[in-house]
Order: structure tokens, then C-alpha cells, then sequence
């Protein structure tokens, strides 16, 4: 899947189509404009996670799309047809909520079995498909149970059956696995991952949780203050961040600054940091001022032959977490203090606290970053 480019359409070259086209989408509370008029392509059978802090407009854009907060501005179209004045009981959707949203006084198979009741469809069939939905969500033994007899999972499990049982094209899930303590939310983001495979519905997924969106994600788009801040897969927002925001957002991130592009070529861009003259080999952004380089710190190693780009360092602490081991380095010129992690290893050979040590990474593992530092 090819990168996506860099205006304000947001959209992903390739054979798939947009089942869902946003275009100059706009929400306003009297004063407060909670999302900025965006586009936004969800393309056919993906599975794409809005991700971002509270308050930056990703739950308002889930409700404006199921059709529970009306738009202000702009067109939403599901496969090509407008339906933002379309009243949320027409939509051709299902929302999956983060309170399940379970009939309590209904055993599993009948809340599972409700949308297609009210639909009118005969008991047989009805029947039918709802064993073969409580056996896509693993929930065939379950289903003369009511929901206070279920865990949580086994209840988002039983949302979730109920949501896939009218075979919708798309299905909106609004931090579904946000009351899930750890372990059971990382198999619920495993198993999410697999039915949407196997049933190939679409997705959309709300969350704050960066690693919940890694996991499970085709691409994912990154709200801020009510706007689009990047949208690509996990890949491109973890290793090619455009933004300060998305580069610290995903986790630590070294950033070298100030920045200034000395020369391009076809192969790397040359900066020039406090830290010396570095290659970076990637996409360079559109404003050229305010420009930074970020660079994960695994992508930081001891220094060896071949490493193009070299910071020479104090060592200031090494500390053992354990897979991994993390060494806090200063800078002698300009003081600044860069991370490196390294897998742990119980034969390794750490450098000692006060030592000189000179650190390398690749022009492809660092990324040129605007935006103002937060």
C-alpha cells in the first residue's frame, strides 16, 4: 500500500475503493468547532482506527458519521450515495459501543438475534444465522445466557455478533475495549482483528490507545484539535511521522533541533543539526521551517563503520527494564539528552555511566518533523 500524499484529502493509492467519503466534514458547538472541516476516505473491506488524545475530535467524527451528531458542513457518502441528513435508523451501518449496550432482560442469542426480528426475517433463517454469528465470536455455549452471567469480553464479543448479524458493509466501534483490563483487552484486540479478516467488513475504530491502534489496524488516522494531523498504516505513522505531535504521540522519539535541509538528492537529504550534518533518507515535508529530526530511540545504536550518522555522547544511566535496556546519553555541547534502547541480552557488555560513548543510526531509520515543540 503506497504511502499516502501528503494534502488534505488523505487518501491510499490501490485497487480498493472508498466505501465511505468524507469531504469538507465540519462540527460546531455554538462557539467551539470540535472537527475542522477534513476529508477522510475509508476504503472498501480496511480496517481504520481513529486515533487521538481527548478532545481532538475522534469520537464526534465517529457520532457525525453513525448519524447521532448532525454536521455543520460537508458531505458524508457511503458508497457514493449522500446520507448526512439520513436518520441514524436508515444508515447501513452498525455502531459497537463502549458500554455494549446489551438488552439485559435478552439471553445472548436473543439480543444477537434482534436486529434481524425487527427486520421480519423468518425464525428459521433468523436462527440460522445467528448460531453462525455466535460462532464467528466463539460464543456458541453462551447463548442461553444472560449479559450479567457474560464477562466483559464475552459481552463486546455478544455487541459484537449483534452488530456483524445483518451483514452491514461497515461497522463503527466506539472504544469497545476500553473497560477491559489488559490482558483480556490485548486478546480482544487480536480476536477484533481476525473476524474483521474473516467476515470483510469494514471497520472503524476509535481509540486513544496507540498500541491498541498498531495492532490492529490497516491504517490509521491521527486526530488533533478537531483536524487530520497524518493518516497511513502503523508503519508509515511509526517510522515517517510528518508532525512533532505524531513522532511523540507514537511513542519516545529523539528530536534533534533546530533543523536546516542543506542540500537534496535523489538518494538523501542532507540536515544540518547541532549535533553535526545528517543524511536522512525520506519525504521531506512541505514547510521547511521549524524543522526537526526524529529519531526512535531503538533506531540508536553503538556506532559502528558503516553508520552514517554519528552523535558523540556521555553516557549518563543505563538501566535494565528487562527485554530491553535503556541508556540515557547527554550530549557535551549542547547538553541534550538522547535514549537509546537495546534488546537485553545476559551476556551483553554495557558501556559504563561517565563513559564516552558514540552512537549511530541510519538515514532511513530518522525522520525530518515540523510543528512546534509542545
Amino acid at each position: 500500500m503506497a504511502a499516502p500524499d501528503a494534502d488534505s484529502r488523505h487518501e491510499v493509492a490501490g485497487d480498493r475503493t472508498p466505501l465511505l467519503r468524507i469531504r469538507g466534514l465540519g462540527v460546531r458547538f455554538q462557539d467551539f468547532e470540535a472537527i475542522r472541516p477534513l476529508d477522510l476516505d475509508v476504503l472498501n473491506g480496511e480496517f481504520l482506527t481513529v486515533l487521538g488524545p481527548s478532545g481532538s475530535g475522534k469520537t464526534t467524527l465517529l457520532r457525525t458519521i453513525a448519524g447521532f451528531q448532525q454536521p455543520t458542513a460537508g458531505r458524508i457518502e457511503f458508497d457514493g450515495r449522500d446520507i448526512a441528513d439520513l436518520p441514524i435508523n436508515r444508515r447501513p451501518f452498525n455502531t459497537v459501543f463502549q458500554d455494549y449496550a446489551l438488552f439485559p432482560h435478552m439471553t445472548v442469542r436473543e439480543n444477537v438475534a434482534f436486529g434481524l426480528r425487527v427486520r421480519g426475517i423468518a425464525r428459521a433463517t433468523r436462527d440460522a444465522r445467528v448460531e453462525d454469528a455466535l460462532g464467528i465470536v466463539e460464543l456458541e455455549d453462551l447463548g442461553n445466557r444472560y449479559p450479567t452471567q457474560l464477562s466483559g469480553g464475552q459481552q463486546q464479543r455478544t455487541a459484537l455478533a449483534r452488530a456483524m448479524i445483518c451483514e452491514p458493509r461497515l461497522i463503527l466501534l466506539d472504544e469497545p475495549l476500553a473497560a477491559l483490563d489488559a490482558t483480556l483487552r490485548r486478546q480482544m484486540q487480536k480476536f477484533l482483528k481476525v473476524v474483521q479478516r474473516q467476515s470483510g467488513i469494514t471497520f472503524v475504530f476509535v481509540t486513544h490507545d496507540q498500541s491498541e491502534a498498531i495492532t490492529v489496524s490497516d491504517r490509521i488516522c491521527v486526530m488533533r484539535s478537531g483536524r487530520i494531523e497524518q493518516i497511513g498504516t502503523p508503519r508509515d505513522l511509526y517510522y515517517r511521522p510528518r508532525s512533532r505531535f505524531v513522532a511523540a504521540f507514537f511513542g519516545a522519539s529523539n528530536i534533534l533541533e533546530p533543523c536546516r535541509i542543506e542540500s537534496t538528492g535523489e538518494a538523501v537529504t542532507m540536515v544540518s543539526t547541532p549535533f553535526g550534518t545528517m543524511s536522512v533518507d525520506g519525504p521531506l515535508p512541505q514547510v521547511r521551517e521549524g524543522l526537526a529530526l526524529a529519531v526512535r530511540p531503538e533506531a540508536l545504536v553503538p556506532a559502528s563503520g558503516d553508520a552514517c550518522n554519528r552523535i558523540g555522547c556521555e553516557v549518563v544511566s543505563v538501566s535494565f527494564v528487562g527485554s530491553e535496556t535503556i541508556t540515557e546519553l547527554r550530549h557535551p555541547q549542547t547538553r541534550h539528552v538522547l535514549t537509546m534502547k537495546t534488546r537485553s541480552n545476559p551476556s551483553a557488555r554495557h558501556p559504563a555511566v561517565g563513559s564516552h560513548l558514540e552512537v549511530g543510526f541510519d538515514a532511513a531509520a530518522c525522520a525530518l518533523v515540523t510543528g512546534a515543540q509542545e
